[in-house]
């Protein structure tokens, strides 16, 4: 087998995910982090942005370029974890989920919030 044979079938290292940390926007007055909703009104709201758990109980919700994780057992919810895994599509949901719910996203490389 030649070398351009070799190279030819190399396959293509996976894309590192970015993730980010959802939270709502208005800090709380004692400085907790404020609830965000409760989960069955979160995922009612989500639906609205074509995403949604793949079961009933589910914790992981799936949208267009992204998953949302949701600590198992907590209620109201307070923060969740954000992993884009399409660039290409993602952007146009997560602007919409912070017009429409007032939510604020921060890279935890980085420090900055959008």
């Amino acid at each position: 087998m030649t070398w351009f044979r070799r190279l030819r079938y190399r396959a293509e290292p996976p894309m590192a995910r970015k993730r980010y940390v959802i939270q709502h926007a208005i800090p709380s007055a004692d400085g907790s982090l404020p609830p965000m909703g409760t989960k069955a009104e979160i995922v009612t709201g989500l639906a609205t942005c074509n995403t949604g758990p793949d079961r009933p109980e589910g914790s992981i919700l799936y949208g267009p370029g992204i998953e949302l994780v949701i600590a198992p057992g907590e209620d109201p919810v307070r923060q969740m974890e954000m992993a884009v895994t399409d660039d290409d599509i993602a952007w146009t949901i997560i602007h919409r989920m912070k017009k429409q719910f007032g939510w604020k996203f921060i890279d935890p490389e980085s420090g900055r919030t959008f």
